[in-house]
């Protein structure tokens, strides 16, 4: 049974700040520990499950974050910048399951701590043929598009909340519940970490019990930005139209494409938002 674990940061056990996520500011080196803690936790259930191979793949920022000195010695970890799938590189049609951990609540989500959508100001909303989508819906449908299903997902109550009515009966874990976008009541690490190690446990057990999220193809991306430079600037990209002023489209049957595409706006929408880009 091969396992893959995709890890965010922003739905990780203890972290509600921003500064948090980023390295260079406060907080930042633990927040790269509880982190690991986490997909730790996650790996260690995925092998008293019964899995043979578990691969870890670093889904945050610069995706530079997990301590791979303190990762459990049994996983493999994808890390560093340039990955063509983002946060589903690595993920094929030879895994049985996946799972993500430390995920966060869709953009607008009052009681999501730090939610958003891929971009944390860039993005207004993010859509997947016409539906509004999250994170956990975009890496569930790539997940999806290989075979596989999706098992655990854990992070905060909001996203627990989105992730059983995308995929029902899922494993969740709520390591922390939101107060406001930046507040939270927090369940302490060895609690949340013995949470999560249990729920890879129950659901890797019920394997069975679980089909992949298949959404049907063609597959339309859409995406409302914040600015109507951005949303200029990446309708240059071949394939991408201008829908409105501030929104995008692209269309495609491969949603390797849409995984890649992510990754092209977030160069682009970032240069532009900080000013160093053409529109600056």
């Amino acid at each position: 049974m091969k396992v893959y674990l995709s890890v965010d940061m922003e739905g990780v056990t203890g972290l509600t700040d921003p500064e948090e996520m980023h390295a260079g500011k406060r907080g930042y080196e633990r927040g790269c520990e509880l982190m690991t803690a986490d997909a730790n936790a996650a790996v260690d259930g995925a092998f008293t499950a019964g899995a043979s191979s578990v691969l870890v793949n670093d889904a945050h920022g610069s995706t530079k974050n997990l301590r791979i000195d303190l990762l459990d010695p049994r996983a493999s970890l994808i890390r560093g910048p340039g990955k063509a799938q983002r946060m589903a590189q690595g993920l094929d049609g030879s895994f049985q399951a996946a799972c993500f951990v430390g995920y966060h609540a869709r953009a607008g989500v009052p009681h999501g701590v730090l939610n958003h959508t891929w971009m944390g100001k860039e993005i207004q909303n993010v859509y997947l043929n016409g539906d509004l989508c999250g994170e956990t819906r975009l890496v569930a449908a790539c997940a999806g598009f290989h075979g596989v299903p999706v098992v655990v997902v854990t992070g905060d109550e909001a996203v627990g909340e989105e992730a059983r009515e995308l995929l029902g009966d899922v494993e969740t874990v709520a390591v922390k519940k939101g107060i406001d976008k930046f507040s939270a009541e927090l369940l302490p690490p060895s609690v949340a970490q013995e949470r999560i190690r249990e729920a890879m446990v129950r659901g890797l057990g019920r394997l069975s019990d679980f089909t992949p999220y298949e959404v049907a193809a063609p597959y339309t991306l859409g995406v409302e930005w914040n600015s109507t430079a951005i949303a200029a600037a990446v309708a240059l990209i071949p394939g991408v139209k201008s829908v409105g002023a501030r929104h995008t489209e692209f269309t495609t049957d491969d949603f390797t494409q849409i995984m890649a595409l992510f990754g092209i706006f977030a160069t682009i929408g970032g240069q532009i938002a900080c000013g160093s880009g053409p529109y600056g």
